[in-house]
C-alpha cells in the first residue's frame, strides 16, 4: 500500500543501535487501511477482508501464519469465525509468549461503526510489533494472536462475547499446547489520543508489575497506577492457569460510538505501548525462562 510504503521510509530513522524500534506511524497507517474496509463484524465479508489484509502483512514479513476457524454459536445463529496465528522464531525450542488482540468490530444495525480504536488499534499494533520482533533476536518463540469474535453479537452477557479466545483456550487444552504458553499480553483499545492505561485488577500481578516497571523506566506516563477490572479476552487464559495481563484504556468517549474514527487515535499512543512492551520483553524472557515463571 502507498501509505505503508511512505511510513516505511520513516522507519529507517527509527532504528537504534539495538535494531528497529516500534514505529507508531506505521501502526497508524495499518489502522487507516483497516478503517477503510469499514465494519469488520465477525462472520461477515468485512472481517474476511480485514483478515486477508492482516495475513498479507504478516506473510510479507516472512512469518508463518495459520488460520484457526470455528463455528460459533451466537444469539443470532451460527457464525464462522477465524483466529489468525503468526509465529516468530526464538532461540528456545519450546515455551512461547503470546501477544494478542482482537480484529473484529462491534455489530450495529443503525450506525456505521469502523472501530478505529476498538478493533483497529489492537490489530494494527500487532502487525507493527511483528515487524519489530521479526528483526529481533528472541530468546523464545513468540506468537502473535489476532482474535476474532471478541465483541458481543447482541449484548455482553452469558457467552455472547470473547468467542475467539475461549475457542483458542479450549483447543489448546485439547491438543496439550496450553502448558507451553509462558505468558500472554493482551492489547485492546490502545490508540486513544489521551491514552491512560490502568492496571487491570484480575491480571497476573507479576506480569502487570513487570510491564509497569518498564513503563516507569521508559518515562511513559500513559501507564498509570490506578486500577480497574475489565472483562476481556485475557480472562479465558487466566481461568486456564496462564499468566496474562490486559492493556486497555476503556475511558474512551467514543467506545462503541460512531465517532470511533481515525481522527480519535494517534501514532504517539501506539508507539508508547510498543516502546514499553519492547522494553519489558527482555525481563519477560528471563522471568519465563527455564520452564516457566
Amino acid at each position: 500500500m502507498i501509505i505503508i510504503a511512505a511510513a516505511a521510509s520513516a522507519c529507517l530513522s527509527a532504528q537504534g543501535p539495538a535494531g528497529p524500534s516500534f514505529d507508531g506511524a506505521r501502526a497508524y497507517a495499518h489502522i487507516q487501511q483497516l478503517v477503510g474496509i469499514g465494519p469488520r463484524v465477525a462472520g461477515t465479508p468485512g472481517a474476511a477482508q480485514a483478515r486477508a489484509y492482516i495475513r498479507k502483512q504478516l506473510e510479507d514479513l516472512g512469518l508463518r501464519v495459520e488460520e484457526q476457524s470455528f463455528d460459533a454459536r451466537t444469539p443470532l445463529g451460527p457464525a464462522r469465525m477465524v483466529n489468525l496465528r503468526a509465529f516468530v522464531p526464538g532461540a528456545a525450542s519450546g515455551g512461547r509468549l503470546i501477544f494478542a488482540g482482537h480484529y473484529d468490530t462491534k455489530r450495529f444495525e443503525d450506525v456505521t461503526f469502523v472501530g478505529a480504536n476498538d478493533g483497529g488499534s489492537s490489530a494494527a499494533f500487532l502487525i507493527e510489533l511483528a515487524r519489530v520482533l521479526k528483526q529481533r533476536t528472541n530468546a523464545r518463540p513468540i506468537e502473535l494472536l489476532f482474535l476474532d469474535g471478541e465483541e458481543a453479537v447482541v449484548e455482553w452477557q452469558g457467552d455472547d462475547h470473547t468467542y475467539g479466545s475461549r475457542y483458542y483456550v479450549d483447543q489448546a487444552k485439547r491438543d496439550g499446547s496450553l502448558q507451553d504458553i509462558r505468558a500472554l499480553i493482551l492489547v485492546d483499545m490502545i490508540g486513544d489520543r489521551d491514552l491512560r492505561i490502568k492496571r487491570e485488577t484480575r491480571s497476573t500481578p507479576w506480569l502487570t508489575d513487570l510491564i509497569w516497571r518498564a513503563a516507569k523506566d521508559a518515562g511513559r506516563p500513559e501507564f498509570v497506577e490506578e486500577s480497574t477490572p475489565i472483562d476481556d479476552d485475557h480472562l479465558a487464559f487466566l481461568e486456564a492457569g496462564v499468566a496474562a495481563t490486559d492493556l486497555i484504556d476503556l475511558d474512551y468517549p467514543w467506545w462503541h460510538q460512531a465517532g470511533d474514527t481515525l481522527d480519535k487515535v494517534a501514532p504517539e499512543s501506539l508507539k508508547a505501548v510498543g516502546d514499553v512492551l519492547l522494553k519489558a520483553l527482555p525481563d519477560l524472557e528471563k522471568r519465563t525462562g527455564s520452564g516457566g515463571p
